[in-house]
C-alpha cells in the first residue's frame, strides 16, 4: 500500500512567500486610490487635461524646439525654458504634486503631430519635467 502524502504537491517553505506576496498585492490594491477613482471615473481625469487660459493660440513646437527643449536639466528656470519654448498654447489646471507645492503646467501642441501635446511641469519657478499627452 502506497502513501500518497509524502510527497505534498507544494513544498511546505513555500506557503509564506506565497501568502506574503498576496498580502502585497492587496495593500498596494488598496493604496492606489487615485489611480482606481479616475480608471472609475474618466471625465475627472479629463478635466485635469483641459485648457484653463489660451495663452498664444497660434504656438507650436517644432521638432528643433523640442530638441533644445529636452537638453535642459530639471530644476533650471523657467525663464531658461521659456528661452527655448516661448509662449505656451495654453496653461492647465494646477496641481498639487507634493506636500505644500503647487505645480504649474502649460501645454504646447506639437507641429509635425497635432494631436499631441508636449505639457511642460513647472514648480516654484523651476522646470520640474515634461510629459507627452496624446489625443
Amino acid at each position: 500500500m502506497q502513501n500518497f502524502n509524502t510527497h505534498p504537491s507544494q513544498p511546505v517553505f513555500l506557503k509564506p512567500f506565497l501568502a506574503g506576496g498576496l498580502m502585497f498585492a492587496v495593500v498596494g490594491l488598496l493604496f492606489d486610490f487615485q489611480g482606481v477613482r479616475s480608471f472609475l471615473d474618466p471625465s475627472k481625469a479629463a478635466s485635469t487635461q483641459r485648457c484653463e487660459t489660451i495663452v498664444q493660440a497660434q504656438a507650436k513646437l517644432s521638432r528643433e524646439t523640442l530638441a533644445q527643449l529636452l537638453t535642459i536639466p530639471e530644476r533650471d528656470t523657467k525663464a531658461r525654458v521659456r528661452e527655448v519654448v516661448a509662449e505656451p498654447y495654453c496653461q492647465l489646471p494646477e496641481l498639487k504634486v507634493r506636500s505644500g507645492v503647487v505645480a504649474e503646467r502649460e501645454a504646447y501642441p506639437l507641429e509635425f503631430d497635432p494631436k499631441t501635446q508636449l505639457v511642460i511641469l513647472y514648480e516654484n519657478d523651476e522646470y520640474a519635467g515634461y510629459r507627452f499627452d496624446f489625443q
